[in-house]
């Protein structure tokens, strides 16, 4: 069984280009499928199992409390496991093909109101010491370009392109794209370099943001930075990197961007993960409406 796991991994990894928290996730899943028939004891390995077996995996699943949606996402990890497994001979039919998709509500991205936004970001004087800089240029990063956590952990200085006022970051399946900026963000990583670079005596050329003690940053600060912000305006139980993403695009929406721009600057595959703003952006409406007819 594991060696079939392995070739797998090994397969999304060099071929697909998958990032190493995408590998972890695939591995968890059919490490969980494989315990669970074993606990069965249907079978000892994974390449064995029917569609019964997959379908009283997600039975289980959902009776002891899991989300539709991660459901989902683990019955399609089976569902490319066992396709990449015929390819290569391993098995003859995919147990997962015919599975249905256990339906989900679609909730709403969370998001920010401009106004919140204003009172995190708004500054009488840019900070001179690196640690307060250096928290205003994350937050600013992540609502002014809305990229992913793992593209602000990854940037560099020589993504950043000053004169254009454009930053290039590595998004999902190492695809590059160019996202603009304004004169204004790009005054701050300006200033923040000055700091950074002056506080660690560093001449530049590697990553961008650092810690206090002078190492890349790491997810858990970025959160911890967010989180402590977004506090200061809102009682939301989400108060994630991920918000100010859906809070950028949010307002390029509200504001009359076009759904393929948005598509554009957010990195999506396709523009069905963007049309969820689109939902947003009618809940916005529906209140402007209701606060505004005579009749509403």
């Amino acid at each position: 069984m594991m060696d079939a796991v392995d070739l797998f991994l090994r397969f999304l990894h060099t071929e697909k280009r998958y990032s190493p928290y995408t590998l972890q996730s695939y591995k968890t899943d059919l490490l969980q499928f494989s315990r669970f028939i074993g606990e069965c004891g249907s079978s000892d390995s994974i390449t064995l199992c029917t569609t019964r077996q997959i379908r009283s995996w997600v039975i289980s699943m959902l009776d002891d409390g899991m989300a539709a949606r991660s459901v989902n996402r683990k019955t399609t990890t089976l569902r490319r496991f066992y396709r990449f497994c015929q390819q290569e001979g391993l098995v003859v039919n995919n147990p997962a093909d015919f599975l249905p998709s256990v339906k989900a509500p679609k909730p709403l991205p969370v998001f920010m109101e401009e106004s919140q936004m204003d009172s995190v970001l708004d500054r009488a004087t840019v900070p001179v010491e690196f640690p307060e800089i250096r928290d205003l240029l994350i937050l600013d990063l992540l609502y002014g370009t809305g990229i992913r956590l793992s593209e602000l952990t990854g940037l560099k200085d020589k993504d950043i392109d000053s004169s254009r006022c454009q930053i290039k970051v590595l998004g999902k399946r190492q695809k590059e794209r160019i996202i603009p900026v304004t004169p204004e963000l790009v005054g701050l990583i300006n200033d923040y370099q000055t700091v950074r670079n002056r506080t660690f005596n560093v001449i530049g050329g590697g990553m961008l943001i650092l810690t206090d003690k002078g190492r890349p940053v790491y997810a858990k600060l970025v959160y911890r930075v967010v989180n402590q912000a977004l506090g200061m305006v809102t009682s939301a139980g989400r108060r994630s990197p991920h918000v100010l993403r859906h809070t950028y695009a949010t307002h390029l929406l509200n504001r009359g961007a076009e759904l393929n721009a948005i598509k554009e600057l957010l990195g999506h595959a396709s523009l069905s993960a963007t049309q969820v703003y689109t939902h947003t952006g009618f809940e916005k409406l529906k209140q402007v409406y209701q606060k505004a007819h005579p009749r509403a």
